[in-house]
């Protein structure tokens, strides 16, 4: 086992597994041999290394969620004393229907171990679109054609919540071919809607006007939810992270990030946004932004007080999450790094943060401008065009 990935197998270990690019096993350190195997379409299913006349076999012990840990590590013992069993007819399984699959095998082996924001936000697919449509037919009657007529009908209303289900109802059926039921996922061939590129982002002169509007506003009484927008252009965090933000989470080096998308992380915070937080009222709420109806709740994630904002300083078009955008492309174009960026942002991945990385290259077309201006100037030769700068190489004619 030198040179493998090891650890202490329990259910709750075997749940935080995640995809990676490649297929990935990981053996366990209390029976030898005995291991999980995570493939990229997210099944894990339990193996076992026999030795059978003299050579190492990798057998399949089935589906992770199917059976529990302890049941796998007694069938281990029991390969082992026997490892060439009679070969007894296998009954057909009997398949299950989706919502009890969903609310079974996969529940326990996928939903149970995501974060509580990941869990709301597949419980809201799953009750909304996947279990009317799909609840009372056992998996092998799933087709593609079926799923791709709810596919196309809820995509004319919902486009981009039709991408989110098709992703969830994929992953639940990946799991469901590693557990044996169904041979093949019917969902795969459904391509998603094409979302539109948003790189919109606010010009300086653009914030000016919002901080203008937000000045104002704090003026008639509203410091709240001006705050809370301050706080999201100068942080790059996204609105859930801010709304939701508790007392807890704020630390002297910085904001420490319990229950973020990419889980947790921490928020370097510079003075003027360190400043926003000091002057928020203390109160027995836990939350920074607690509502101002129910003090044990954080505010109204909707902000309806930015609609009128960005009407306010004709911005109309902008979203708040473009404001996460709005402090991404300034940073890349007063030069900070692009992975000191995707650091602040939180990215997974770098080569989510290299979508702004082409906007430094106004500021550099400008540099060059301004330094060709520069050099002229000192060689004496001011704005005009040298004779050997001409098309024709200084030639009349």
């Amino acid at each position: 086992m030198a040179g493998r990935e090891r650890m202490k197998l329990t259910d709750a270990a075997v749940s935080r597994l995640r995809p990676r690019e490649r297929e990935y096993t990981v053996w366990d350190t209390r029976v030898a041999g005995l291991g999980v195997r995570v493939r990229p379409s997210g099944g894990r299913s339990y193996v076992l290394l026999l030795d059978i006349g003299g050579r190492t076999k990798r057998v399949s012990l089935g589906p992770v969620g199917v059976k529990s840990l302890d049941e796998v590590r007694r069938e281990c013992h029991a390969r082992r004393a026997n490892p060439e069993p009679e070969e007894k007819p296998v009954p057909a399984r009997q398949v299950p229907l989706f919502r009890d699959f969903v609310a079974g095998a996969w529940k326990e082996a996928h939903f149970d171990g995501y974060k509580p924001s990941t869990q709301k936000t597949a419980r809201y697919q799953l009750s909304g679109q996947l279990l009317p449509t799909f609840g009372a037919k056992p998996l092998n009657r799933l087709g593609e054609a079926g799923i791709k007529r709810w596919f196309d009908r809820h995509s004319r209303t919902a486009p981009s919540n039709a991408n989110h289900c098709l992703a969830c109802l994929r992953q639940i059926l990946n799991f469901a071919v590693a557990c044996g039921y169904i041979e093949s996922n019917p969902a795969n061939g459904i391509e998603c809607n094409r979302r539109p590129k948003l790189t919109r982002f606010l010009s300086r002169e653009e914030l000016r006007r919002l901080y203008a509007a937000l000045d104002a506003e704090t003026g008639k009484g509203n410091m709240q939810p001006a705050d809370i927008i301050r706080l999201l252009l100068l942080t790059g965090c996204r609105k859930s992270e801010i709304v939701n933000l508790s007392w807890s989470e704020v630390r002297e080096e910085g904001l420490a990030l319990m229950d973020a998308k990419t889980g947790p992380r921490t928020v370097p915070l510079g003075s003027r946004a360190r400043a926003i937080l000091d002057r928020q009222p203390r109160s027995e709420s836990p939350f920074v932004f607690p509502s101002p109806l129910d003090p044990v709740r954080p505010r109204d994630s909707d902000l309806p007080f930015w609609y009128r904002v960005r009407r306010e300083a004709g911005i109309e078009d902008v979203r708040l999450h473009d404001l996460r955008h709005t402090m991404a492309s300034h940073a890349v174009m007063n030069g900070v790094p692009v992975p000191v960026v995707s650091r602040l942002l939180g990215h997974s991945n770098v080569q989510m943060t290299l979508r702004y990385a082409h906007l430094a290259d106004r500021d550099i077309e400008a540099a060059a401008e301004r330094v060709g201006q520069a050099m002229a100037q000192v060689m004496g030769l001011s704005l005009q065009m040298h004779p050997l700068d001409t098309p024709n190489g200084g030639s009349s004619g």
